[in-house]
């Protein structure tokens, strides 16, 4: 946490900070919550402007544009916290935000599981929140953020009230932004054990401190569902980069007879284990630790085949300088998987890169599935769920896809 003393709210003590002429003050009237630091006039007083300062953005007419926080050591110089040019950002200002994150997920959800606050579709750029019951696990993944963490987790808890926050500093953007990966609780007791999160029909072991991210990925909590009613009873499924077992337990939970759990973590597997015993499937899942590409070739030579398959990565493409080289590892994935299904089965390709468009991963994937000799239906295409809204006009927000075909 930032030992720094945020600076004081008076609005008359912000500096203000203007962009450049042509450059697209436009899209951040309509919306857009960024302003890079190209677009922003950069002299010696802005470079000295400390990371996470509040400032007022103007447009080159000087027109006010909004309330910004700025990092002048980030491409994203500036993030539109508020409209208002006189906002405070006190606890009044951040109980308000998480309330009405809060009041959004109380409507979707009838367990206290899930995303709270999905960073800049919900009015709190870069902060990333999940809620595990009575603990809420934060990625303050901007300076901005890293300085108000403590006015922020105090509004937090009073909201939500929830015993323990964790500051989870793993976010592969809080380098980019200058910030430590010094992991934190900020309040309450750190979890003794995974906690149990229950999740269409199985029962999901999160490790909170140290374990990927924050412990559990909610996103895919719709296409999990989606894969469990692929299932036939009795099917044979392989859930590969599993993860804690993400679709293999819930496809168990669906009906299916046996499922093989593939990922590189020994500790994520262990947890898909406890995870399907939890739910009452212990002996039917089985794991295999090593390289994804190496167990898919494997498991080809062997003769392997499923009726189920799905392959849920990381990031492949995470930025656009990664983007062609992504798109290859999408496409030898699908190589790679599509002999593995059965007759009339089912394979299901996630990406969570938002360089890769839904066309250029969908794309990818039809290839690489024609590479390895089999046609295809397209079933379904899936999104994250309702939990991790989109700012329409930020397609970062929009990063996770799933295509399921029918070989």
């Amino acid at each position: 946490m930032s030992n720094e003393t945020p600076q004081s709210d008076q609005s008359a003590t912000y500096p203000v900070v203007r962009m450049k002429p042509k450059s697209n003050a436009r899209a951040i009237r309509h919306g857009f919550p960024w302003a890079y630091v190209n677009e922003i006039v950069t002299d010696r007083r802005t470079r000295k402007l400390a990371p996470g300062t509040l400032a007022i953005l103007e447009d080159e007419a000087r027109v006010p544009l909004g309330l910004v926080a700025v990092n002048p050591t980030s491409k994203i110089m500036c993030r539109m916290l508020d409209r208002d040019t006189q906002a405070q950002l006190d606890h009044g200002w951040f109980a308000r935000r998480i309330g009405r994150a809060l009041e959004l997920r109380e409507q979707l959800f009838k367990d206290p599981f899930y995303r709270l606050v999905h960073a800049e579709a919900d009015g709190l750029p870069g902060i990333v929140i999940d809620r595990f019951g009575e603990v809420c696990v934060v990625q303050p993944n901007a300076a901005w953020a890293e300085a108000y963490l403590d006015v922020l987790s105090t509004a937090l808890a009073e909201v939500t009230g929830v015993k323990t926050i964790i500051k989870n500093a793993s976010g592969r953007t809080r380098g980019l932004e200058g910030l430590d990966d010094v992991n934190a609780v900020l309040s309450g007791e750190t979890p003794a054990a995974p906690v149990p999160v229950t999740m269409n029909g199985a029962t999901y072991m999160a490790d909170l401190t140290g374990g990927q991210k924050t412990g559990l990925f909610y996103d895919q909590r719709p296409n999990h569902a989606f894969s469990a009613g692929l299932v036939k009873p009795g099917a044979r499924v392989l859930d590969v980069f599993s993860h804690v077992g993400g679709f293999a337990l819930a496809m168990l939970a669906g009906g299916a007879g046996q499922a093989l759990s593939v990922d590189a973590s020994a500790a994520a597997l262990e947890l898909a284990r406890q995870g399907a015993e939890a739910s009452g499937h212990g002996e039917k899942l089985e794991t295999r630790q090593g390289d994804a590409f190496d167990v898919l070739t494997a498991l080809g030579g062997e003769g392997a085949q499923y009726d189920v398959v799905i392959c849920d990565p990381p990031a492949f493409a995470p930025s656009k300088q990664a983007l062609d080289a992504g798109l290859r590892a999408y496409e030898r994935i699908a190589r790679l998987a599509a002999p593995l299904v059965a007759p009339g089965g089912y394979l299901g390709l996630c990406s969570c890169s938002h360089a890769a468009d839904l066309s250029r991963f969908r794309a990818a994937s039809a290839r690489g599935i024609g590479r390895a000799g089999r046609s295809a239906q397209l079933l379904h295409t899936g999104f994250a769920g309702p939990d991790h809204p989109q700012l329409p006009q930020l397609a970062e927000s929009g990063y996770l896809k799933s295509v399921f075909f029918r070989l």
